[in-house]
């Protein structure tokens, strides 16, 4: 991604106040999954690439700059895609974004997805947002759910967040973490906690690696399982049969895991039977707020109707899509003012 003096400056100074304050084992995220896999993210500053030889070198998974803005393609992009391809390494595509408002936000999704359409990627689109010209928080996060909700609507895939570590914890609000992070910070052997993300998928630990095949810097990545397409999360197609869960995370807290699917500690520990909430465990699964037909009942205007809870990373049309209705439909039906603005966790009624 961007090179910057004072961005690793700024983090390198956090890393050394937090481990000097907290004990590593109090603020580190783990890897979301296993295994983990050598990767690198590339763009034009690399100029030719040897493929074949950087595969040699162990790399397992490249992540290639396809675009900045609504505009510029990186000259390199197509090149590095077809090379990287047949050397057998695992390639995902990102794009710098530069976005003031979301309608640019729209408009920087649309012409990404267009440079990727008719590519076969192994990795997930990645947003990489980093300049923001002054804007508040509030902008911010506007801006980057638009893209990826945009992003998602028009791959089918849904995007991964990259973020440094700094930004994880202090810009970005926890509606983000129902995409996978990808996270930045030189120097520690992992990243901080950010109090949003239970875990990450990427974590980019330096920018000036030396890899056979490149010639200068590159950055130097570690991947899990949760950045490949293969890996995507099960249909959300409304059912009476679906019962979404969760696998608890090291360093998870129940007030965590309501707050990243919009729901609230009371209900998540009913409907688990958990007597203390104070006590859950890594590797222990709880069933999340899921989906259900309202049948006859007579007292309750809903009835006929799919009561639908959203899933991290839906969109209303692709909801839509799947149910066989259409986006100005649930909007009229479920009062919503601004269709590209659905959240996780909240309730949509659904034309049966």
């Amino acid at each position: 991604m961007s090179n910057s003096f004072f961005r690793k400056l700024s983090l390198a100074l956090a890393a050394f106040t937090l481990s000097a304050l907290i004990p590593f084992s109090a603020w580190a995220l783990e890897p979301d999954a296993q295994p983990l896999y050598r990767g690198i993210d590339v763009s034009r500053w690399q100029g030719e690439i040897d493929f074949q030889k950087v595969k040699e070198a162990g790399i397992q998974v490249v992540y290639i700059r396809a675009a900045v803005g609504s505009s510029y393609k990186d000259p390199y992009f197509e090149q590095n895609y077809h090379n990287a391809k047949a050397a057998g390494l695992k390639v995902g595509f990102y794009q710098y974004i530069t976005a003031k408002n979301t309608h640019m936000a729209q408009q920087e999704a649309r012409y990404f997805a267009s440079l990727i359409s008719g590519l076969s990627p192994d990795c997930r689109p990645a947003m990489d947002f980093e300049v923001f010209y002054g804007l508040g928080g509030s902008q911010v996060n506007q801006i980057a759910q638009t893209y990826l909700r945009t992003l998602e609507e028009l791959t089918g895939h849904r995007p991964i967040v990259y973020s440094d570590a700094s930004n994880a914890r202090s810009l970005w609000n926890a509606s983000l973490s129902a995409y996978p992070l990808w996270v930045a910070d030189y120097g520690p052997a992992l990243p901080p906690d950010n109090g949003k993300w239970s875990g990450w998928a990427g974590f980019q630990y330096a920018d000036d690696g030396r890899i056979s095949g490149i010639s200068g810097n590159v950055d130097l990545d570690r991947f899990t399982p949760s950045v490949f397409l293969t890996e995507e999360e099960p249909s959300t197609v409304p059912s009476t049969q679906y019962d979404p869960t969760y696998q608890v995370q090291p360093g998870d807290t129940l007030w965590r895991i309501a707050q990243r699917y919009r729901t609230t500690v009371a209900a998540l520990a009913s409907l688990n039977g958990i007597a203390d909430p104070n006590l859950i465990y890594p590797g222990q699964i709880l069933k999340l707020p899921g989906t259900h037909m309202i049948e006859g009942n007579p007292q309750n205007p809903e009835t006929g109707l799919i009561r639908y809870t959203i899933r991290p990373g839906d969109t209303l049309s692709a909801i839509a899509k799947r149910c066989h209705t259409t986006v100005a439909a649930l909007a009229g039906l479920n009062h919503i003012s601004n269709p590209n603005l659905i959240y996780a966790g909240d309730t949509l009624l659904i034309p049966a």
